[in-house]
């Protein structure tokens, strides 16, 4: 993209480095990404619950929600797919200089528009969850409805029906929503950020 030169990055007084002090956690985007139904979205509002009740600065970008407003001029060709992800990767990026947990829940399923975000940031900012579900097994919970309507042909480009997912190669995580009770998830991924000293190390989960 061709940034007009009369534009120029303005550097705030109170940086990123302050408000990570301030909140005592780092800032970092956790990229939940997994075919519809994998539990992505309940897996990631359940783990910005446990990281605000140790009071961390979080906010969640729901792949619906966000249809609504910041991306609600966008339909499911491939190419709005892929402006989809990047409006979310360059809103993750500000909400992580602002000191917050950014958590994502969106399906995401190509390898090039999740790596692109991951470049938006510094190494080890972008945390790439793998939500591991078979797709039987999303289907049996699909309370939308929408694979049945993607076999029936009433939705086009519908990942892992007519339109593939592509495995994570190396995500930072995988965790098994499909098979693995929400709370065991929950602590997988809380461990991973105590581990890697994004949350104190003395944090109680």
């Amino acid at each position: 993209m061709n940034i007009n030169p009369n534009i120029q990055w303005h550097n705030a007084t109170v940086n990123r480095d302050l408000r990570q002090i301030e909140s005592g956690h780092k800032s970092v985007i956790l990229w939940f990404t997994g075919f519809s139904g994998s539990g992505k979205s309940t897996l990631a509002h359940a783990v910005e619950k446990a990281l605000f009740d140790m009071g961390c600065r979080t906010f969640v970008f729901d792949g619906d929600n966000v249809r609504h407003g910041l991306c609600a001029d966008l339909g499911f060709t491939l190419q709005d797919r892929q402006e989809n992800i990047r409006r979310i990767g360059e809103m993750s990026r500000l909400f992580i200089e602002a000191g917050v947990i950014a958590l994502t829940a969106f399906i995401s399923p190509f390898k090039e528009d999740r790596d692109r975000v991951r470049g938006l940031v510094a190494a080890g900012d972008f945390i790439e969850i793998y939500c591991r579900a078979t797709l039987e097994t999303c289907e049996s919970r699909d309370v939308k409805g929408l694979y049945a309507k993607a076999r029936q042909g009433e939705i086009k480009e519908f990942t892992g029906i007519s339109s593939p997912y592509e495995v994570p190669e190396n995500p930072e995580l995988v965790v098994d929503t499909g098979s693995l009770p929400l709370e065991t998830c929950v602590a997988q991924v809380m461990q991973y950020l105590r581990e890697h000293s994004i949350l104190p190390k003395q944090a109680i989960i």
